[in-house]
């Protein structure tokens, strides 16, 4: 049983309601039933009243692009460690990809990770299911088994549809079961056994490089076939100026075509892996500069729909090997609320734009609820406090993994409270 919970003099946030005031948020029966930034709100009796001095009360966070690893490599992260990762890191909802052992592109899959999720209690979960059957791009998965069972879009994230035939039929197919499809955008051709950005600095490390266009090739291609199937595709992880480009032109043009980005490719460069880091491996991997500022432009003129997070957790045993040998991807739950801050405090962004880009862009995309304060909203909210500062060190992470290329940086602002279905999964304020 969820009890009122009070949240006053917070700064609430919310793009969908058009409110960016002072205010009050009653929290009762798992729902908002009331907000005003007006009188006070007077609560029922044994209501919890938090006082938040004016941090921000916005809807829920939502990561739509997560690795939770389960099954099949629970020692990089289960799904409960991974939601309370995401509830640590404000995320009331994740959405995860497909490429565990078993692949999920059935239900029974589907069906364990929403059991495991349940049982966490922590952040809910949306699974997204393989387009092709064990994501090896031949046959195309039951999309209608996979989305009664709860699957919210299809992607073979991890390994790009190769061939446009299966894409196409792919669009077409998943207007009949009102999926969506997101693109891995990488033509493999191009990739190949690269380690890191194509440039200079790949050369003079001796390490195989990633040429931007083997991204951007693919998001053409994607394009194309959204534009002639009439159907909308979402693109994940984009990383270069060109991509940026490519959607944008295509938005001008009307297509239906929405995009998402992570903190790293705005944050970091290629020069993060210089001394062999592979906590800096990823993929796409890290850009240019040029490439960085690219991104950030595209978040500012909505180019780019979404923040996500790409959280992709390794152990030692993946990482502490030969650049070359390492896999690709690193932790980001817990570190995107103060990254993206930093663009918000560097005036790139406003704190409204943040809120639309993690929670109410997101839920729109995926067609799940969320990215309200609304009366009779579920009570799904993420509270802020801007101000707070603290190191991101190795001993605080609740993921199960630990590879970041943020451990011992100095960030400002974090998550301080998650409340999902009315209840707290999350509380930094007492802690």
């Amino acid at each position: 049983m969820t009890h009122a919970i009070l949240l006053q003099n917070g700064h609430i946030i919310d793009p969908t309601g058009k409110l960016d005031a002072t205010g009050f948020v009653l929290i009762d029966g798992g729902k908002i039933s009331a907000i005003s930034t007006a009188a006070p709100i007077v609560p029922p009796e044994g209501t919890r009243i938090i006082d938040l001095k004016g941090q921000w009360i916005c809807p829920g966070f939502i990561d739509m692009h997560v690795h939770l690893r389960e099954p099949g490599e629970e020692y990089k992260e289960t799904v409960a460690s991974g939601t309370k990762a995401a509830a640590h890191g404000g995320f009331c909802a994740v959405a995860c990809m497909p490429n565990t052992n078993p692949v999920n592109d059935n239900d029974a899959v589907t069906n364990l990770i929403l059991a495991k999720a349940k049982k966490a209690g922590y952040a809910k979960v949306y699974p997204v299911g393989a387009i092709s059957k064990a994501s090896k791009g031949n046959t195309l998965a039951e999309f209608g088994e996979m989305r009664r069972a709860g699957v919210v879009a299809v992607t073979d994230d991890g390994h790009p549809v190769e061939d446009s035939q299966m894409m196409r039929r792919a669009l077409e197919y998943s207007g009949s079961h009102d999926m969506l499809i997101i693109s891995h955008p990488e033509e493999m051709s191009l990739s190949g056994a690269g380690a890191m950005n194509e440039s200079p600095l790949s050369t003079r490390m001796g390490l195989r490089g990633i040429p931007r266009v083997a991204e951007e090739i693919m998001i053409y291609r994607d394009i194309a076939l959204a534009e002639y199937t009439n159907r909308p595709i979402h693109i994940a992880h984009i990383s270069t100026r060109e991509a940026v480009d490519l959607v944008r032109r295509a938005k001008a043009k009307g297509t239906r075509v929405t995009t998402e980005t992570t903190p790293h490719y705005f944050t970091l460069t290629e020069e993060a892996v210089l001394g062999y880091n592979t906590y800096a491996k990823m993929n796409p991997p890290l850009r240019s500069e040029d490439d960085r500022l690219a991104i950030q432009e595209g978040l500012q003129d909505g180019t780019i729909d979404a923040i996500a997070t790409d959280h992709a957790p390794h152990s030692s045993v993946e990482k502490k090997v030969e650049f070359d040998l390492a896999a690709n991807g690193i932790i980001g739950l817990e570190t995107s609320v103060p990254l993206t801050l930093e663009l918000v405090r560097a005036g790139l962004i406003s704190e409204t734009r943040m809120v639309e880009l993690m929670s109410v862009n997101p839920a729109k995309i995926l067609g799940v609820s969320g990215g309200s304060l609304a009366e009779g909203q579920i009570a799904d909210l993420t509270v802020i406090d801007p101000d707070v500062t603290f190191t991101y060190s190795k001993e605080a992470v609740v993921s199960n993994s630990h590879n970041s290329p943020f451990l011992d940086r100095k960030m400002q602002g974090r998550a301080v409270l998650t409340i999902v279905d009315g209840s707290v999964v999350y509380d930094g304020l007492t802690s």
